[in-house]
């Protein structure tokens, strides 16, 4: 046979009932929910700052970060609403590779999907109950949703998963802000086509139920950055894309046009510390267009708590990226406060 069965996955109810989410810890994702709606809507000016880790890889590092997050998200609250990211499944384009904290809990062992589960649920549950931070997700896999639904206050659906169809119906059943990113080619129209998709209802089957969903008002676009045909990054935060892409949601039948701007990735070549400069001529451009000011709800910055990446080893550095390169703690500190300033 193709496929090997090794266990059979424990249900949401059960790994729920297992973990769950306090009274307390309810409320927190219930009024961080409705604040992130409301930048998205446009009835909140505030700035959204979608920052952490590129992949959650160990929970120790992780939450030292969101302790220090928390302490700036409370002094910026009045300018920028801060959405740690943690990322805990990392999609990898030839299919090699570390997964995320989701498949693999201990980076050096062997894939574990239950364990993995647990562990992503332990993780965004400690960051709602210790510090008042709900976080930010990318849903690589559409099943895990109803693993974590009760704890997600922000969903991305990457560059690669934005063209398939069962990713766009599934966030049609999301009830919180979902992103879907340009596909790595940069075609606008498909990531525009998905959000489109999202907006509106589906029928269809998930986890193992024939649905119905309503459609997520709060789909949105994320601009990411692109790669041509010769394997060169190219940009698409600049003024100009932008206007392009005020342009084409204005053609489009969707409500509560918006975009998040990714400062890593393609736009940033993968050349960690561009995030700082372009997040600047982001802010610049929402100050000189007040049609890119109501467009541009956020940014999202790769960074953890020393900068750039390593490999996986076993002495790797405390709290730095085993994937993607990071900004380190002290330049992503200041940059948020430089973001409050300008926001």
């Amino acid at each position: 046979m193709s496929f090997n069965y090794l266990q059979k996955m424990p249900s949401p109810e059960d790994i729920k009932k297992e973990l769950p989410l306090s009274d307390n810890g309810k409320a927190v994702k219930e009024k961080r929910d409705k604040e992130i709606a409301d930048i998205i809507t446009g009835k909140d000016d505030r700035f959204l700052a979608i920052i952490g880790p590129c992949s959650a890889d160990n929970e120790d590092s992780v939450l030292e970060y969101i302790s220090r997050l928390a302490k700036v998200a409370e002094k910026i609250k009045d300018k920028v609403l801060v959405v740690p990211r943690i990322y805990t499944n990392k999609p990898r384009t030839t299919g090699e590779g570390y997964k995320g904290i989701a498949t693999q809990p201990d980076p050096m062992g062997k894939p574990d999907m239950i364990a993995g589960l647990k562990a992503m649920r332990h993780m965004h549950i400690r960051a709602i109950e210790e510090y008042g931070l709900s976080a930010a997700d990318e849903m690589l896999y559409p099943e895990n949703w109803v693993y974590v639904d009760d704890l997600l206050s922000y969903v991305a659906i990457g560059a690669r998963s934005v063209e398939d169809q069962h990713h766009r119906l599934t966030v049609s059943g999301f009830d919180v802000a979902s992103g879907m990113k340009n596909p790595t080619s940069g075609d606008f129209s498909v990531m525009l086509n998905s959000v489109y998709a999202a907006q509106h209802p589906h029928h269809f089957t998930f986890n193992g139920y024939e649905v119905e969903t309503s459609g997520n008002p709060l789909a949105h676009t994320i601009l990411r950055g692109a790669v041509s045909k010769h394997g060169n990054t190219t940009q698409n935060y600049h003024y100009e894309d932008l206007m392009r892409l005020i342009e084409m949601y204005d053609k489009m039948d969707v409500v509560n046009p918006a975009t998040i701007i990714d400062a890593n990735h393609s736009n940033s070549g993968k050349q960690f510390k561009q995030q700082i400069r372009i997040v600047h001529e982001v802010m610049h451009n929402r100050r000189f267009s007040l049609d890119i000011h109501n467009l541009v709800k956020g940014v999202m910055i790769e960074s953890y708590l020393v900068e750039g990446n390593q490999k996986i080893s076993d002495h790797q550095t405390y709290g730095q990226s085993i994937t993607d390169a990071c900004l380190g703690w002290e330049d992503s500190e200041k940059l948020l406060y430089e973001i409050a300033e300008q926001a």
